[in-house]
């Protein structure tokens, strides 16, 4: 029992997140414990956050961000949701900083149990989202797939939050389309050398988006956050919405939506949304094992 850690196991709009306990040790979360845990019924994630020791001064956490196919993931909004949502609980605080590969992230919990998170700054440039060919616009670029006198989807806005994403815009509702088949494509395509996030989005009035995301390293994703951020953020920079949208995340299970804010006065971009706790328990970050805690007791994590 010695090598076992608490976890939690939430979601934010249904996106399936494990956030684990690493404070106060030295290891990580392997990739082989990371793909056990997806593998598994109970555990199956999109996300891990792995919570371990501040790196710095005036930080709270850092936090490693781990996909469902063990790679290492650069953001996850959602996620950072219930990290917060988690610590808010044991420790009584509603706001946090928190360090990850892609920056410095400031989080609060508001009083009526939503949740802001500071995204960072978007990024546009080809050669730092990156692609792998130079476009000096990248609110539309070359690419589509499908038939070239009628291709299915075309033109996407790219941007980075952190992790590369492309958002292709649609005139119907994005779960109409065989995003399970394109998906993986898109994710490959050698324009991407990182590999990226395909998001499908529908602009249902002047300030709500419909989006559906293929997630990269996790797959046909029920919520992704960064690329709430991303089709917010690329709405506005195209002139198809404000800077301030509602997102209606189409493939999931809750209605609530994502609040999406692309401040004009510091280019930062601030995502508001729920995060919900299911159960608790404690894994083995080397292997994966894991048991979960009896009905009524709860980690640290989830107190």
């Amino acid at each position: 029992m010695a090598d076992m850690v608490e976890f939690a196991k939430m979601n934010g709009l249904g996106n399936k997140i494990l956030v684990v306990d690493m404070r106060g040790r030295k290891d990580k979360v392997t990739p082989e414990a990371a793909i056990a845990l997806a593998a598994d019924p109970m555990t199956a994630f999109d996300q891990i956050m792995a919570i371990h020791d501040p790196k710095v001064e005036g930080t709270d956490a850092w936090i490693d961000i781990i996909n469902c196919d063990g790679t290492l993931a650069q953001a996850c909004g959602n996620g950072t949701r219930c990290v917060v949502q988690a610590l808010s609980a044991e420790t009584g605080r509603k706001t946090f900083t928190f360090q990850t590969v892609a920056g410095i992230l400031n989080a609060i919990e508001h009083e009526d149990g939503l949740i802001s998170v500071d995204m960072g700054k978007p990024v546009f440039e080809w050669n730092r989202i990156p692609l792998s060919e130079e476009f000096h616009d990248t609110s539309r670029i070359e690419l589509q797939i499908g038939p070239i006198d009628a291709p299915i989807l075309h033109s996407p806005s790219v941007a980075s939050m952190g992790n590369p994403h492309a958002i292709f815009w649609v005139d119907r509702d994005p779960m109409d389309y065989e995003l399970e088949r394109f998906g993986p494509l898109l994710e490959n395509h050698p324009m991407f050398p990182e590999k990226a996030n395909i998001t499908l989005a529908q602009v249902t009035a002047k300030d709500t988006l419909r989006t559906r995301t293929w997630e990269r390293g996790a797959g046909l994703t029920l919520a992704c956050g960064s690329a709430a951020c991303a089709a917010g953020v690329s709405a506005a920079r195209t002139g198809r919405t404000g800077r301030k949208v509602t997102i209606d995340v189409a493939s999931s299970p809750s209605r609530q939506p994502l609040i999406i804010e692309w401040r004009e006065h510091n280019d930062r971009v601030v995502m508001t949304g729920p995060a919900e706790w299911e159960w608790s328990g404690r894994l083995d970050p080397a292997t994966g094992a894991f048991g979960r805690d009896p009905v009524g007791e709860t980690g640290a994590q989830a107190s």
